[in-house]
């Protein structure tokens, strides 16, 4: 199976990246992104993200993506895979990527930069035209000005769906996952396979002292019996083939024990699996990415190296390496910004944690997840969006990720699993499907041991 290497590295005022065939160096590709341009890709995904931009509140940041964003509608997205893959991936890349498809299809590990550590690159649509080099060149030249460097602003063909030929995207193309640095690749000491399926769930934890509908509030809503998750985790509670062991689905919500101590007996029964849903805070700019930290249900008087927030001490993740248990090979952590590794010069954060502790396959997201409550009060204009009510995104999207991750991250293949859930999702939503929003399934990120993460950084 031929496997690619896609990978950014920021020096001064330009990007410099490359595609690679491992196994086959003569084939590497290389080339420069300037600084205008760059600039240029991640407006338009900042733009498009349910995250607060200046003086934004959350709710008017997601307000803003569902209803005016890049993700607002297919058009709108497709116009963004679009130009995030002019600038980001030349022709002469897209056509070595082409040239690789195969059945099975080619692995591509990304490695991106610190300033393209959001990208959902799966999402990339191969460009069918594209502005001229020249025209390239000279919106570059015009974003530097003594007074500094601006996005470069660009003259774009129309992208929109009817006037665009879409031909493929990325994941269409390849299996596409995030490289795990070399440096945290190389110092991977396995768990190995636990054979029983019983995985460990710690599913919205209560974080003390913040109320429901607050900033550390619930992420998945009011616990019910009939809600979609304690439906699909009902089969395996009656099994008792989950961590913790409850009598009920519900039992396993909003839980006011789940704090760091639980968390260190739950994995040392070991788990096949662990999912984490919940919220998850970002280290400072300034910091590195080992301040990024865990929201379980610890309080104030446990020790650790995170501020305590009120009644709440975050768990850092030099605080979960301090714990030294054994995590399991398949970890899913859906919260808020959970993949950022790459977001740090030193990609040191919760999924290189996971990976330390023995992790082999880690899916997280790549931005913050709207909680179902916040995405359906930003419900969009039936009259905006040309919807007549059916499939306008109103379900339950955080739970359905949910669903999905979990019964992919049971098969053989989870990384491969979570790419085609998103290929299904992809054409749901270019079918006119608004239930299947891209806020959602583009965020998801699986980080991969393999060639890609280990010999090519």
């Amino acid at each position: 199976m031929t496997t690619l290497v896609l990978r950014y590295a920021d020096v001064g005022v330009a990007t410099y990246a490359s595609l690679r065939v491992v196994g086959a160096p003569e084939r590497t590709v290389t080339w420069t992104v300037e600084e205008p341009l760059l600039l240029a890709a991640l407006e338009e995904l900042t733009d498009a993200l349910p995250e607060p931009r200046g003086d934004e509140s959350v709710a008017d940041a997601v307000d803003r993506a569902r209803n005016r964003g890049g993700f607002r509608d297919p058009d709108a997205e497709l116009t963004l895979a679009y130009r995030l893959a002019v600038v980001l991936v030349p022709m002469e890349a897209w056509k070595l990527i082409l040239d690789c498809v195969s059945d099975p299809r080619p692995d591509l590990f990304v490695a991106p930069s610190a300033r393209l550590g959001r990208v959902p690159w799966g999402q990339l649509a191969v460009p069918t035209s594209a502005p001229d080099f020249i025209s390239l060149l000279r919106a570059s030249s015009e974003a530097i000005t003594t007074e500094g460097t601006s996005a470069a602003r660009i003259s774009w063909p129309d992208a929109r769906r009817h006037t665009f030929r879409e031909r493929f995207r990325l994941m269409e193309l390849a299996d596409v996952a995030m490289a795990v640095p070399a440096n945290i690749a190389a110092h991977h000491s396995s768990t190995g396979p636990v054979e029983e399926e019983c995985p460990l769930l710690v599913l919205d934890p209560r974080v003390p002292g913040q109320r429901a509908d607050g900033a550390l509030g619930s992420v998945l809503g009011r616990p019910g019996t009939e809600t979609v998750l304690s439906r699909h985790y009902a089969p395996a509670v009656a099994d008792k083939a989950t961590l913790p062991i409850v009598a009920e689905p519900v039992e396993l919500f909003r839980r006011t024990d789940a704090d760091r101590r639980w968390l260190a007996d739950q994995l040392e029964q070991r788990p096949s699996r662990l999912v984490f849903v919940g919220h998850v805070s970002a280290a400072p700019e300034a910091g590195g990415a080992e301040g990024t930290a865990l929201h379980l249900a610890c309080h104030s008087d446990l020790a650790g190296h995170a501020d305590p927030v009120g009644e709440h001490r975050p768990l850092q993740v030099r605080d979960l390496l301090e714990l030294g248990v054994p995590i399991p090979p398949r970890v899913a952590l859906l919260a808020c910004a959970s993949g950022g590794d790459y977001r740090f010069d030193e990609a040191a954060g919760l999924v290189a944690a996971m990976v330390l502790g023995g992790a082999e396959v880690v899916t997280a997201t790549l931005w913050s997840l709207p909680t179902a409550a916040g995405f359906g009060h930003a419900s969009p204009d039936p009259a905006a969006h040309g919807t007549d009510g059916e499939g306008d995104g109103r379900g339950d999207l955080m739970s359905d990720l949910v669903v999905a991750i979990d019964v992919a991250h049971q098969d053989a293949d989870p990384g491969r699993s979570v790419n085609s859930w998103q290929r299904e999702q992809m054409r749901r939503w270019r079918a006119g499907d608004s239930a299947a929003n891209p806020i959602y399934w583009a965020a998801v990120a699986t980080y991969r041991l393999g060639a890609g993460g280990i010999h090519e950084q």
